[in-house]
């Protein structure tokens, strides 16, 4: 028998933005489908048409194309087993519900949600199963004509899978592996309902991930319980031979504290659980996204793909190349993976200090505009070289290096109490004088210049090196000091060196006399 071709899906529900903890589910689809030269089919599960919420497939559909997640086919993505969004499948479902039906593998049920209710009132721990299936008002306890003519009177009713009890059902899970459930603990689940004309989650999944040719079911932990049911629909179809392996990812835990994740431990912590900002067109909420929080798409697939799995290795930065050479989904763990949000963070600083000045530029160049300077690309690039090793984001660049591009108006009190002795002045001046007199104002010139003047005059390095970074930039902050001068020239470096002795001189700080 020939090897089966890889074919895995990623199938969310469009009832609001995609979590963080989908994309990292899409992520190993990705990861998985690509190592083993298969196909990553997106499908949308739209079923229950009463929690659809307007603009979240967009949402979903835009968040992987800034991820740059690449699927084969899909909705939006062409392919030949379509159609790929469930609502489009009625028929194709309906034919496989009067399969069971007429096998006698499920059954028609018109319990009221009342009628449900009171049973639970009733009977401790109510399940609709194998003990109180004859209790209800269904196809199993109604004669056929009953049956029929309330269905002619456009009565609503649901059908139920039939679940035999007294089994061990087995689901072989590539990162868990053998996990039995018995049967008798299953309910009968509703598989349909008539009242829309279409399948409940159980029943379309099985169907499609069989019409669509799907190897391996890769999904969250939380969909383990109802794995036992799947195998035993594929079973009920006669499709066991096609039947996908499954694998189970573990949850994504709350950064402290117990259970999983959720969006309000990102808005309690300030980090964000969605991959782009979200407008709910309900309540007109903004909730915040990675990608306008400033992450590289880059720098959040490779903080994910750790969260769960391990390479066995020590490396941590990994491209999606590297990514999909190295993932192993049997080193996915079991237990849950803490949500280090402060770990993306650090993923994010790497990735500035991998990308080249260039590009690291290019995104901070509308930030020095947007802040009224016009500036070079040329010297932004100068800049971004001497400040990125410094920052997380290249939003954080602009209060880091505007000094670069505009002239201290203020001087931190701080700063000034500390380092701006009453001598300052005096030898700010004498700098001055020596810096206006150098024709070379490189880097290399200006340092051997000014630490021959500092040795001759016996003055303190740290004395005059703070008190002349007060003077050029404000405050005690910045690259080395003949970097900063070089980059503002000659005149600009005097001008500011002037302003400055003007505006402190020798009483902003009296009581540092002598020292």
């Amino acid at each position: 028998m020939a090897e089966r071709r890889v074919r895995v899906r990623f199938a969310p529900s469009p009832t609001g933005p995609l979590h963080i903890g989908g994309v990292r589910t899409a992520l190993y689809n990705y990861l998985f489908a690509r190592q083993h030269g298969g196909d990553l089919v997106f499908r949308i599960e739209d079923t229950d048409s009463t929690r659809l919420v307007p603009g979240a497939e967009e949402y979903i559909i835009e968040s992987f194309r800034w991820l740059g997640i690449k699927f084969d086919e899909g909705v939006s993505f062409g392919g030949d087993k379509g159609p790929y969004r469930q609502s489009e499948r009625r028929a194709i479902y309906k034919k496989y519900v009067d399969q069971l039906l007429n096998e006698g593998k499920a059954y028609i049920a018109f319990d009221t949600p009342e009628e449900l209710e009171q049973k639970r009132q009733e009977i401790q721990n109510f399940q609709y199963d194998a003990h109180t299936r004859m209790l209800m008002r269904n196809s199993l306890t109604m004669p056929k004509e009953e049956v029929d003519e309330l269905i002619a009177d456009g009565r609503q009713y649901v059908v139920r899978f039939l679940i035999q009890p007294g089994r061990e059902v087995h689901v072989h899970d590539l990162i868990r592996g053998e996990v039995v459930i018995k049967s008798d603990i299953l309910d009968d689940k509703v598989l349909y309902k008539s009242a829309d004309e279409l399948p409940t989650y159980h029943l379309a999944n099985i169907v499609d991930d069989h019409l669509m040719e799907i190897s391996h079911v890769i999904r969250g932990e939380e969909w383990l319980p109802s794995s036992p049911l799947h195998v035993l629909l594929y079973e009920a179809f006669g499709w066991q031979d096609t039947m996908p392996q499954f694998a189970h990812l573990p949850l994504l835990l709350k950064p402290e504290g117990k259970g999983k994740l959720s969006k309000r431990d990102g808005d309690r912590l300030g980090f964000p659980v969605f991959p782009l900002e979200w407008h709910d067109p309900k309540s007109g909420e903004i909730s915040s996204g990675y990608r306008e929080n400033g992450y590289f798409p880059e720098a959040v697939l490779n903080f994910l793909a750790l969260l769960g799995w391990n390479p066995g290795t020590e490396q941590e930065l990994f491209t999606l190349d590297e990514l999909v050479a190295a993932f192993d989904i049997s080193r996915c763990s079991k237990a849950g993976a803490k949500f280090d949000y402060q770990k993306g963070i650090w993923f994010n600083h790497e990735y500035i200090l991998k990308k080249s000045n260039e590009e690291i530029a290019g995104l901070f160049a509308p930030i020095v505009a947007n802040n009224g300077v016009e500036e070079s690309l040329e010297r932004v690039t100068k800049v971004v070289s001497m400040m990125k090793d410094r920052v997380s984001f290249v939003k954080e660049l602009w209060p880091l290096c505007s000094f670069f591009f505009i002239a201290p108006t203020s001087y931190d009190e701080k700063t000034v109490r500390k380092r701006w002795k009453d001598y300052s002045p005096q030898q700010m001046t004498e700098l001055a004088a020596l810096l206006e007199g150098l024709n070379d104002f490189s880097v290399e010139a200006q340092e051997t210049a000014v630490h021959q003047w500092i040795e001759q005059k016996e003055y303190k390095l740290g004395d005059v090196m703070n008190a002349w970074r007060l003077t050029l930039v404000g405050e005690g902050k910045g690259p080395g000091m003949f970097d900063i001068s070089a980059f503002l020239g000659k005149e600009e470096t005097l001008k500011r060196m002037h302003r400055a002795i003007q505006e402190l001189k020798t009483s902003a700080n009296p009581s540092q006399g002598g020292e």
